[in-house]
């Protein structure tokens, strides 16, 4: 079997970055150094100029994603450095036959990216015809983060196409390995290498996960337990991030400092201080939710305190967050349970049962529906509409990814508005 070779995506928008990243992806063993589809857009045909002169040795790709004018489009990637050429698989035939004629008159090869297409095995033996050098099977970010997978794709295509193959789309080193095993020859890595705070280390792990492939037996995982492995991998902050600032609640802070609850809400509506429901409702909760107390917003009265918290812990209930007041603090906290209050007060209400369990309420500016997500920590709580919970989760984790590359360049001694390139990006009036 031929040595698979390893393709680094600098899907980045500043240069500059793009070159130190490419750089240490290739200490770590990476073979050919994409130009990824947001750095042409940022800085156009200069970031292929400058990788080809900065890495010589090195396999240029550039994904121009080309749907149109396929003659002009590679002529100016070839004429800039790029050896490979990115063209979308569902373009128009004849857009891929005058990229290819120009691929022949320029020397270089021609990548056929399968991304959004419905038919992949019969659109690859038709671009195998037209004379695509690569298939690349691609399941973009956006398809990423509701569950579609790269690898699912390229499984359709093994023994299907004589061209070699190519993969792209949320590869780690495990899935990497996979992949190779599957007729992969072609591994494209973007995220979980360029991302990295070590991206050499994280590079040389792809490149020997790939050198040596095996498909390991995993564990079927329920998408409920997915979505609670990624949330509690990240923060509220990186929730409302991936959200575009969306969901975060007003005023409530946590009660035990740094504490963290994940789970679906079970939601009480109740009045002024009156603890029946928000007690009740720890009997309708199971292992893993999370109480969501609407207490009128009210903060002199608290329907909540120290002994509610032990029965609710004891069921399995894993946060509280009250739209009011708590009470029992000292005890709660020597507890260091989950608890995000507006307030404390001593004062306690009576339990005259008035509310409801578990329809919609409004909690400290959000709504929350029985459920809905919740991730709280000591920055706060954020709520995610159930349907989209599982895409929240994903792009969470890129979120952290990304912020885990930045704080990595700010130890090195870049400033966040270096980093960042503030004012190249400021809003144009």
């Amino acid at each position: 079997m031929a040595t698979p070779t390893l393709q680094v995506a600098l899907d980045l928008l500043e240069l500059d970055r793009a070159v130190e990243i490419a750089d240490e992806a290739v200490r770590g063993g990476a073979d050919w150094i994409e130009v990824g589809t947001p750095l042409i857009k940022s800085e156009g045909m200069q970031a292929v100029r400058t990788l080809r002169e900065r890495f010589p040795g090195h396999e240029i790709v550039a994904d121009m994603k080309i749907a149109d004018t396929g003659a002009v489009e590679v002529e100016m990637a070839a004429k800039s450095g790029a050896g490979v050429v990115c063209i979308l698989a569902d373009a128009d035939d004849a857009v891929i036959v005058e990229a290819v004629r120009s691929a022949r008159k320029y020397g270089v090869r021609l990548m056929a990216d399968l991304i959004n297409v419905a038919d992949p095995v019969s659109r690859s033996r038709e671009l195998a015809a037209l004379g695509v050098d690569y298939i690349n099977a691609h399941v973009g970010i956006d398809q990423q983060m509701i569950g579609r997978s790269s690898l699912d794709l390229l499984r359709r295509l093994a023994g299907e196409v004589g061209t070699p193959v190519a993969v792209a789309g949320g590869l780690d080193a495990e899935t990497a390995s996979e992949a190779v095993a599957a007729g992969a020859s072609i591994v494209i890595v973007g995220g979980n290498i360029v991302k990295a705070a070590d991206v050499t280390g994280a590079a040389r792990r792809v490149r020997e996960a790939i050198d040596q492939p095996e498909i390991r037996p995993r564990e079927e995982e329920s998408q409920d337990a997915a979505i609670r492995r990624l949330f509690e991998a990240v923060s509220a902050l990186n929730v409302t991030d991936a959200m575009h600032r969306k969901g975060a609640m007003a005023g409530v802070v946590s009660i035990c400092g740094r504490v963290k609850a994940v789970g679906r809400a079970v939601t009480v509506r109740t009045l002024a201080g009156d603890w029946a429901k928000p007690v009740e409702a720890i009997d309708v909760a199971g292992p893993g939710d999370v109480l969501v107390v609407r207490n009128e917003g009210r903060t002199d009265v608290a329907p909540w305190g120290e002994l509610a918290t032990h029965s609710a812990e004891n069921r399995g209930v894993v946060g509280i967050v009250i739209d009011g007041a708590v009470r029992d603090v000292d005890d709660i906290r020597e507890m260091k349970f989950p608890v995000f209050a507006t307030a404390t007060v001593p004062n306690a209400g009576e339990p005259k049962g008035l509310g409801e369990i578990n329809t919609e309420v409004a909690c400290c500016g959000q709504e929350v529906r029985p459920g809905d997500w919740i991730v709280a920590d000591e920055s706060g709580v954020v709520v995610v509409p159930r349907e989209r919970a599982y895409e929240v989760a994903r792009r969470a984790m890129e979120v952290k990814k990304n912020e885990e590359r930045i704080r990595e360049e700010i130890r090195r001694g870049r400033t966040l508005s270096e980093v960042s390139e503030l004012l190249k990006w400021e809003k144009r009036h």
